[in-house]
């Protein structure tokens, strides 16, 4: 499996919206998505790369795998 990799905030927003999360607001820097399946909003913040640690906790917020996410980001 390969390693989660520090990514673009426009990429990452995709990625979870083609997960089935939308776009709810923006509150400065951060964007802010909501997900029906997750137990609170996914925040991102608008970073040229942002760090495998918020990736990883935005994935587990919304309940995506390992592989759902290399999935998406491979249409992205």
């Amino acid at each position: 499996m390969p390693r989660i990799t520090p990514v673009d905030w426009k990429t990452l927003v995709k990625v979870f919206e083609l997960y089935g999360c939308l776009y709810k607001r923006k509150e400065g820097s951060h964007h802010i998505l909501v997900c029906p399946k997750a137990r609170r909003a996914v925040v991102i913040p608008e970073y040229a790369e942002i760090d495998p640690d918020i990736v990883k906790n935005n994935m587990r917020t919304v309940g995506m795998t390992r592989e759902e996410y290399f999935e998406l980001l491979s249409k992205v």
